[in-house]
């Protein structure tokens, strides 16, 4: 049985998570965090939720707070915490000022529940996940973003649309940043077990439409609804349940990878990676020429931009002290 806490329960995408993860059998309590002055809103959506648990028969315990004493005893936290992205504002354009939001907040976690797994979903995912990792002070295993989870079932949607078969028949990744700079790996996306380029009629596969079509899904989205929610709420729910039912699937999601397996370290990037309840653990693939080149150019932009972000995270921390 697990304690799961959403930080960041009072936005949208923490509230649905919440609602989504909360049908579990393994999920014993589910705790609403949000920082002081929420504190009605949290007893107003703890309220709620029992009211939906009670309707569907589920046996989970809710509880909320902004102490952060109630972190402690969780076996999986959920950062979701951060300023939403505008519509045409890029996702890293976020960068800064919600790298501090989730410096609050791990240095809390890393306090208070050293030993759960901290599941990062505050946008940019990968800069956020490095961000975590080291104000958190927790093992690399135990600290995770997103990454393309979400990406990765969005592409998977759009192969079984053009194939016309069932969703459960498309076996695909992308992997590298959360973002324009995202690498498909076409070299392992099968549908039905048959790798894609065996396929009769593979060359009229729009890939480049496609891949277009997923970058810009949490744009058009936010501009024709104000907001990505169940997409991401959803994803969030799988990753969690991998986790407490100890499933050990492979997904991609972001982790700080190690330069003997992937070629590259010092950066937190989606690969593929065996997820299990005591953590998370990158597992190295071949790429192709192609893919190998994308991943780096992925590699040398995130590391780049996090370096900055530490940079100016030293010299905030610089000022207020």
């Amino acid at each position: 049985m697990a304690k799961v806490t959403i930080i960041g329960a009072t936005g949208q995408v923490g509230s649905y998570a919440a609602h989504a993860v909360s049908q579990f059998p393994h999920v014993q309590e589910m705790c609403l965090y949000g920082r002081p002055g929420n504190e009605q809103y949290l007893d107003g959506l703890a309220h709620d939720m029992m009211d939906s648990f009670a309707a569907r028969g589920t046996n989970t315990r809710v509880t909320f707070g902004t102490n952060p004493k109630e972190l402690r005893g969780s076996d999986i936290v959920v950062l979701t915490s951060g300023v939403p992205r505008k519509p045409d504002q890029s996702r890293l354009d976020l960068a800064l000022e919600n790298a501090k939001i989730v410096r609050h907040f791990a240095e809390q976690v890393g306090r208070m529940a050293p030993d759960a797994i901290l599941l990062v979903v505050t946008n940019p995912v990968d800069i956020m996940t490095s961000v975590a990792l080291k104000y958190s002070g927790m093992m690399p295993h135990r600290v995770f973003g997103l990454g393309t989870h979400l990406d990765s079932m969005r592409l998977k949607a759009c192969l079984a649309e053009f194939f016309n078969v069932h969703v459960s028949e498309v076996h695909t990744r992308i992997i590298g940043e959360h973002g324009d700079t995202m690498v498909p790996m076409w070299s392992a996306t099968t549908v039905g077990g048959i790798q894609i380029d065996n396929m009769i009629g593979i060359a009229k596969l729009p890939r480049d439409e496609m891949i277009e079509r997923v970058k810009n899904s949490g744009t058009y989205i936010i501009k024709a609804k104000g907001a990505t929610v169940f997409g991401p709420g959803d994803a969030v729910a799988t990753l969690v349940r991998t986790i407490v039912e100890d499933e050990n699937r492979m997904l991609t999601v972001s982790t700080q990878i190690r330069r003997e397996i992937f070629g590259h370290d010092g950066v937190c990037i989606s690969v593929p990676t065996r997820i299990t309840r005591g953590g998370v653990f990158p597992i190295g693939v071949r790429l192709s020429p192609t893919e190998e080149a994308m991943f780096s150019t992925s590699v040398k932009m995130i590391k780049e931009l996090t370096e900055r972000i530490y940079a100016a995270l030293d010299a905030d921390s610089s000022e207020t002290a």
